[in-house]
């Protein structure tokens, strides 16, 4: 068992069961003893792969994005350019390289990544240093410079910690985390009744808020509606809040149970994109989709530039192009490429972007929306 769990159980004799949001925020993020601080959880020998690390398609065509939409937002002298959570560094690489065919976009931009991990930040500083770009790396969004943003957070919501809240007999009881008899993680709930809540359900159901997320899409509306500027989120989830949970661990690539292993597995749960929009509508930012993954990279021109890359590629390079295609733009599970089977991302993961309200319609958006 690791240190971390030690050290949960030590907090649970002393202070009672945990709320499913403190266990969250310690397992992930621990300064020495957390999933995120003390590795890199990405790639084949991580324990998940994101967009970014499929294909440089997307990460170029998100860098494209932005500078379409700084000519819209009237190409400001000076843009801060922010990426929340940004991995290893390989999307804001992408997005940089092919956002230099726009000079005056590149000369405009320095770059904020909010960041809290060491192990990435060395990573991203490996993969960026060569850029020629002003890099700032930022703790949390509380250190961003003021000025028109364009922001991008790709698989980052979904690592937020939630409360999970179940329907009893009288009412709604706050989900914790607690020890059995064992020594062993389980949960369990709170005597009290939570006072704030008055959805209708029945006995038994399960509410999931992400109260950290609430309050980051606040923030950045606000700033946005301020200063000026967008928000592209990209993420799995689902488009209207509905009751039920969706909390999961990753490890090697396979589920695990979201107890056993604080800090050595990925938590993870489905972003609510409906109450992400309602936090930012809330604050006079303007909500644009959410869209699938695959119809808005389709529409920003993905198979355009699949098809580019592969006329320049040999035959081995030209499968990988298309296993990735498939992967990021497909909305089935086992689809047969020419190297195997890949499961499409293309219908699980959403894209919401918010705007401040003096901005036009941003590229890949518009009328055909979820």
């Amino acid at each position: 068992m690791s240190g971390l769990a030690d050290h949960l159980r030590e907090l649970i004799a002393d202070e009672g069961p945990l709320t499913l949001e403190r266990f969250m925020s310690l397992a992930l993020g621990h300064p020495t003893l957390g999933y995120y601080p003390t590795r890199d959880p990405l790639g084949r020998e991580g324990d998940f792969i994101t967009a970014p690390e499929i294909s440089q398609m997307f990460g170029e065509l998100l860098g494209l994005w932005a500078a379409e939409t700084w000519v819209s937002m009237g190409a400001p002298a000076q843009l801060r350019l922010v990426e929340l959570g940004p991995g290893r560094g390989t999307l804001m690489a992408d997005a940089l390289r092919a956002a230099s065919v726009v000079p005056s976009f590149a000369q405009s931009i320095d770059v904020h990544l909010v960041e809290t991990s060491p192990e990435l930040g060395r990573a991203q500083h490996e993969q960026l240093e060569k850029t020629g770009v002003p890099i700032t790396w930022h703790a949390g969004i509380e250190t961003l410079p003021p000025g028109p943003a364009i922001i991008i957070a790709n698989e980052f919501f979904d690592a937020l910690p939630v409360r999970h809240y179940v329907r009893g007999a009288r009412g709604w009881h706050e989900r914790l985390v607690g020890l059995n008899d064992a020594g062993a993680f389980v949960f369990g709930l709170s005597r009290e009744i939570e006072p704030t809540l008055s959805a209708e359900g029945p006995e038994g159901s399960i509410i999931e808020i992400c109260p950290a997320g609430q309050q980051i899409i606040s923030t950045l509306a606000q700033r946005l509606v301020a200063q000026g500027g967008a928000a592209v989120l990209i993420d799995y989830g689902y488009v209207e809040t509905t009751l039920g949970e969706t909390l999961q661990a990753m490890k090697g690539h396979a589920f695990v149970d979201p107890l056993a292993e604080p800090g050595e597995a990925d938590l993870t749960t489905h972003v609510d994109f409906a109450a992400l929009a309602r936090a930012a509508a809330k604050e006079g930012a303007v909500v644009h989709g959410p869209l699938q993954q695959g119809f808005f990279l389709s529409r920003l021109g993905i198979f355009e530039r699949a098809q580019a890359l592969a006329r320049r590629a040999d035959a081995a390079q030209a499968a990988q192009i298309e296993s990735a295609l498939v992967r990021l733009v497909s909305t089935q599970k086992g689809v047969t490429v020419s190297q195997g089977t890949v499961d499409g991302m293309g219908e699980l993961f959403k894209v919401l972007c918010i705007t401040s309200p003096e901005l036009p319609v941003p590229p890949g958006f518009g009328e055909a929306q979820l």
